[in-house]
């Protein structure tokens, strides 16, 4: 909890960048994703992986993937400490071996301060690498007041409809992130974006929504 606190106050929930303030994202060239998966049924193996993808084009340009051996245990609310320190290493590694190819952003598959302390692995992800980084989770994290009950569900079919967002604003009355529902295939899932590091949270769903073929952006689908 400690580390995790330390880290939080480094955070930082507004744009830093000059494409963040271009209503097309003008000059943003390229967008990571990074994602770490577990083989079925052993949660101590795992595959790290990072893609880099051109933008707006969102061809890859750049492809890591190494499986890992995950030690640390499971604690709810304490991910970011069993999952990043492999992220990281292929953000270093990526430096390291193409550092033409670094991403100006990374999307990540969790959430970001949409989380129990406000630190969740999109932020610390961000803080660590330095870059800004944005949470996309395709299931409500149910903190500070939020549930998914029948009005979220009905605030989703709305959405559908209108192909708009909507804030995630927690009982303490602070938006911890927006929803946003793509209908494609007639698939009323919604994505939850949260805020990592160095973009504001409109921002990062303006991104997101640019980065997106289908459900999942690409760069996190890839």
């Amino acid at each position: 909890r400690r580390e995790q606190a330390r880290l939080r106050a480094a955070v930082v929930a507004e744009d830093t960048e000059e494409w963040q303030k271009d209503a097309a994202l003008a000059g943003l060239e390229r967008v990571g994703g990074l994602d770490l998966s577990y083989v079925k049924g052993d949660g101590s193996r795992g595959c790290a992986s990072l893609v880099v993808l051109s933008f707006p084009a969102l061809q890859v340009l750049y492809e890591d993937c190494q499986m890992v051996a995950v030690s640390a245990p499971y604690v709810a609310g304490f991910l970011a400490f069993r999952e990043v320190p492999f992220l990281v290493e292929a953000v270093q590694r990526l430096q390291q071996q193409e550092p033409s190819l670094k991403p100006q952003v990374l999307l990540v598959d969790g959430n970001g301060l949409l989380h129990p302390r406000g630190f969740g692995v999109a932020c610390h992800l961000g803080v660590l690498t330095d870059l800004p980084c944005v949470g996309v989770a395709k299931n409500l994290l149910q903190v500070d007041g939020l549930v998914r009950d029948d009005l979220h569900k009905e605030q989703i079919r709305s959405l559908q409809r209108e192909g708009d967002s909507f804030p995630l604003t927690g009982a303490s009355g602070k938006v911890l992130g927006m929803v946003s529902c793509r209908d494609y295939n007639k698939s009323s899932k919604p994505l939850y974006i949260s805020v990592g590091h160095r973009v504001c949270l409109e921002t990062a769903v303006r991104l997101v929504k640019s980065c997106c073929r289908y459900r999942i952006p690409e760069p996190v689908r890839q």
